[in-house]
């Protein structure tokens, strides 16, 4: 029994959880390490002190786990709250608790177990941030997006997003009605290329019992579910005529009818569209009509994909890398200088979401907290067959392709292209010449 009494001893000092014991009169009898360490409080101060007086969680006042499970015999598990530690600071903790009993079985105490979860409440609130509100970005392109949207977002305009599929449509979608007075109501999205003519109509317009064969109560469509929230309409480019002509009476009208009713509903929820086609060469094959084009395209966003930008591709891995380290419950640090070189140069076809895929294969056959190259797929790795990269041929190639776009944008005025991307003139010199950028003038960097 000592010996066993030793090695539980042992262990209940090596674990990361906080653990401690008390009797039937609340008074702590045991106190491991990392109870002291969670706590603040060293061991010799918090034994034979009542367990309220040293853990001070959100429970104590009002519902004491301990107490519970004392009186009902039933543990509780896992439990979220905190605690206050001896330096004032509110600490997160999960909680689990049990009963203690004697040799015949009487009660004559009970044990908890508490974890940190510091670490993972910022994780937490660093996905709430980047994730929920949509993008993460450092790309003069995605910045400039990020910049309108606040503005349009105040407005009921039609809003026209337009970008490959898997470059964020959604998101930035989510991100305008988020940032607008219309935030505390309804967001409602609906794939307009998945559902043919008929299922699209009484999905958006909703139906009346008795409308069509299988109708057998009312159903309220996406108009109305919306209410005066937000209706995203993704895909409107693979819409067929016939439909597009429904759509355009609601736009103009701002009224519907649910098949099978007289009676007029009125729109109030804005409209945000978005598609993967070029809507003006659709118009000019006489797929999409022209005059629900002008009609929806009052405002346009046009995401650009991820190899347009790979100013974004670290920031987007690194916390892609924090959210499946929560999510899957593993911890990986970051990804090796060669592996992150190779998502440079890919070409992205599925833009983040194919990103976002990658990173999360790696999470599963990755060996270490590393994600290393021989961890991403073969399609990304065939491309480099050479030895390691040179990371900082790659970096100076995006930074040559920004500086340049910039300069594109701006006319070739240095003043104007420094002040956009938020460096000195001088220091604009430099890296123009450090990586021998040519512009139609004749001497560029001291003219």
């Amino acid at each position: 029994m000592k010996d066993l009494s030793k090695h539980t001893n042992i262990i209940l000092e090596s674990i990361s959880d906080g653990v401690f014991t008390i009797d039937l009169n609340w008074r702590i009898t045991s106190f491991n390490r990392a109870a002291e360490k969670i706590t603040g409080t060293p061991r010799r101060e918090a034994i034979g002190k009542t367990c309220y007086n040293v853990f001070r969680s959100s429970f104590c006042e009002s519902w004491c786990p301990l107490k519970k499970t004392i009186e009902d015999g039933e543990p509780v598990i896992d439990k979220r709250g905190f605690i206050i530690n001896a330096d004032g600071e509110k600490v997160p903790i999960s909680i689990s608790t049990a009963v203690l009993r004697d040799e015949s079985g009487k009660i004559i105490g009970g044990a908890e177990t508490f974890r940190d979860l510091s670490e993972v409440e910022v994780l937490q609130n660093e996905l709430k941030k980047d994730f929920s509100r949509g993008f993460i970005a450092s790309s003069p392109a995605m910045k400039k997006i990020l910049e309108l949207v606040p503005v349009i977002s105040e407005t009921d305009t039609n809003i026209l997003i337009t970008g490959e599929t898997g470059t964020g449509k959604e998101r930035i979608a989510r991100l305008i009605h988020s940032m607008g007075p219309r935030n505390d109501r309804p967001f409602v999205a609906i794939n307009c290329g998945a559902l043919p003519d008929t299922l699209l109509e009484s999905e958006l317009f909703g139906y009346k019992k008795g409308a069509f064969t299988g109708a057998t109560k009312d159903k309220l469509g996406r108009f109305s579910v919306a209410k005066n929230g937000t209706l995203f309409l993704d895909e409107i480019g693979d819409t067929s005529p016939a439909f597009q002509v429904k759509l355009l009476r609601v736009l103009q009208e701002r009224t519907y009818e649910p098949l099978g009713s007289l009676d007029r509903q009125v729109l109030e929820a804005r409209i945000i569209f978005a598609t993967n086609k070029d809507l003006a060469e659709e118009v000019k094959k006489g797929r999409f009509r022209e005059d629900l084009y002008y009609r929806i395209k009052v405002f346009e966003l046009r995401v650009p994909p991820l190899r347009e930008r790979p100013e974004d591709i670290p920031l987007l891995v690194d916390s892609l890398i924090k959210k499946f380290s929560l999510l899957k419950g593993r911890k990986i640090r970051g990804i090796s200088n060669d592996a992150l070189d190779c998502m440079l140069r890919y070409h992205w076809p599925g833009n983040v979401r194919e990103l976002e895929n990658v990173i999360e294969r790696a999470f599963l056959i990755a060996r270490d907290e590393i994600i290393k190259f021989e961890d991403l797929p073969d399609e990304l790795r065939v491309q480099r067959r050479l030895s390691y990269p040179k990371i900082r041929a790659v970096k100076d190639e995006i930074e040559a392709q920004t500086i340049l776009e910039a300069l594109k944008r701006n006319n070739y005025n240095r003043n104007q292209t420094a002040k956009e991307l938020g460096i000195h003139r001088a220091t604009l010199f430099r890296k123009m010449k450090r990586l021998g950028i040519i512009t139609p003038f004749k001497d560029p960097i001291v003219r």
